[in-house]
């Protein structure tokens, strides 16, 4: 038998979710063809590209970050740097449950944490084309949109779990799209994160040090119930990492000369809020 096209795959997977979609020009209800075709009650229409994602952006948005960028976070985040982190947010979640990464870049996060949730139901929205291209590539068994929550693309209530990692945040339309009990899992910085990075790009700055209290009392001002887990370790660094943590990282792109930063270790300390 032959195998399916991962653009098959994901016409396939959209028409079991397709419940989920709403159009982002009408808000419509919408219906996933077996051509592949994702179409509103107004007849507003959003074709299933060749590498197993759709656009649902109206209009095209010019996007900062580059294809470069995308592959670079895909091969720090399968390093392993961030599996403690993965493990503890995949505890977190309900079972089988439907999770949305908004601000998902290129899938990695969204993939390793689903595949600890065995059921589980991932689906993907950047507006960055180039992060979505690069989930899609790599990453099948997932839906992959590129898209705005400004003009958002899924119905409300569709979600169990809203995930937000190290991302901005839109709070109204998080809770919106929140099935009831549903919860926002939220990734900011903590003071130590990507420390030994920060010390030697931001030495005797003010950048040098971090607070993350702005960002978690608006997260708390936007939920009833509220829960922190602080996950923080340091782990050796491969020298072959360097160049593509800091491509990654914004605080790479302010480093003029990106050949003098030497790291042989690198701590990570995030704190995931959890929002109900």
């Amino acid at each position: 038998m032959a195998q399916l096209s991962k653009r098959m795959m994901a016409i396939t997977l959209m028409q079991a979710h397709e419940e989920l979609f709403a159009c982002p020009i009408c808000a419509g209800k919408m219906t996933m063809s077996d051509a592949g075709t994702l179409r509103c009650t107004e007849q507003h229409s959003f074709d299933v590209a060749k590498q197993g994602m759709v656009h649902l952006l109206p209009r095209t948005v010019a996007s900062m970050y580059s294809k470069e960028l995308f592959e670079a976070r895909h091969e720090v985040i399968t390093s392993g740097l961030y599996d403690k982190v993965q493990q503890k947010i995949a505890e977190l979640l309900v079972e089988a449950p439907r999770i949305l990464d908004t601000g998902c870049g290129e899938g990695s996060h969204l993939a390793r944490i689903c595949a600890a949730k065995p059921g589980a139901v991932g689906v993907g929205i950047d507006i960055a084309k180039e992060g979505i291209l690069t989930a899609a590539k790599n990453y099948t068994g997932f839906i992959w949109c590129v898209g705005d929550l400004a003009n958002s693309p899924y119905s409300e209530g569709s979600f169990d779990t809203i995930l937000n990692f190290l991302s901005p945040a839109n709070y109204e339309e998080f809770k919106r799209l929140l099935k009831p009990g549903g919860q926002v899992i939220k990734v900011v910085p903590q003071e130590n994160y990507l420390k030994e990075l920060r010390m030697q790009a931001f030495a005797d700055s003010e950048k040098e040090a971090y607070s993350n209290a702005q960002t978690v009392a608006r997260f708390k001002e936007n939920f009833d119930t509220v829960e922190i887990h602080r996950v923080t370790y340091t782990v050796p660094l491969d020298v072959a990492l360097v160049p593509k943590l800091l491509e990654m990282t914004p605080m790479g792109w302010h480093i003029k000369d990106r050949t003098q930063i030497a790291l042989t270790e690198i701590t990570i300390d995030l704190d995931i809020l959890v929002g109900a």
